[in-house]
């Protein structure tokens, strides 16, 4: 079917309407006279009754706007009282000396992380041989302190998987800075690992993480020596 009608197109008439609702109110016969094929089936229906179908449409599309939106603050709550427990088990931790320990083993247990380890340079005297001071060499200084945002993506042989208990079964990895205030310099990293070669990728947000090591780090300052 053509859209011009002697010179007048659709969009002319379509504008008219829109601009004019009085011509219904004028024409009130042609609301019930006007039959439209319904897109459910080849059956024919009314002008009120595609209406009824287009809203019935847009509020299942609502609806599902609304589940997913429940969906998602329900998964943020649960993540929210996750951090919540790790960070008062850290805080309520008395020994300095067990801090390390307790946030990797805690992190690991409500975020169900699979592997994680955590090295600390620059510790106070009172800390040396614990196994958070163990050596690291200056390249993982160096990464350490390069990273402005936690790294992501696969474990291509990276020193810091080697402080994992199975480091050969980590697949991907997160590295976390930890750095005190403001400074520049990183005195120490967390490592989060998984089998999954797809749980921590280069394109993934890092703002959790991030947390997790603004968190940690203002835990672990403790472990430095008073200035």
């Amino acid at each position: 079917m053509s859209g011009r009608i002697d010179g007048i197109t659709e969009q002319d008439i379509a504008e008219y309407l829109a601009n004019n609702p009085a011509f219904f109110e004028r024409h009130a016969e042609l609301l019930g006279s006007v039959q439209l094929t319904s897109p459910y089936g080849q059956r024919t229906v009314s002008l009120q009754e595609r209406q009824m179908e287009m809203l019935r449409d847009k509020i299942k599309g609502l609806e599902g706007k609304i589940i997913e939106m429940i969906r998602h603050g329900q998964e943020n709550v649960a993540i929210a009282d996750k951090l919540h427990r790790w960070t008062r088990t850290l805080m309520l931790t008395a020994n300095a000396g067990d801090l390390p320990d307790v946030l990797v083993g805690e992190l690991k247990h409500q975020f169900l992380i699979p592997q994680a380890g955590i090295r600390i340079w620059g510790a106070a005297d009172a800390f040396a041989g614990l196994p958070f001071t163990r050596e690291v060499s200056a390249d993982i200084r160096s990464l350490a302190g390069s990273l402005t945002l936690p790294y992501c993506g696969v474990n291509s042989g990276f020193e810091a998987a080697q402080w994992l208990d199975d480091p050969a079964a980590a697949m991907s990895l997160a590295m976390i800075p930890l750095r005190h205030g403001a400074t520049i310099d990183a005195f120490g990293m967390l490592v989060l690992a998984s089998p999954d070669p797809t749980r921590y990728t280069a394109d993934m947000g890092t703002e959790f993480l991030q947390r997790i090591g603004e968190l940690a780090s203002a835990c672990l300052s403790r472990l430095l020596p008073v200035r």
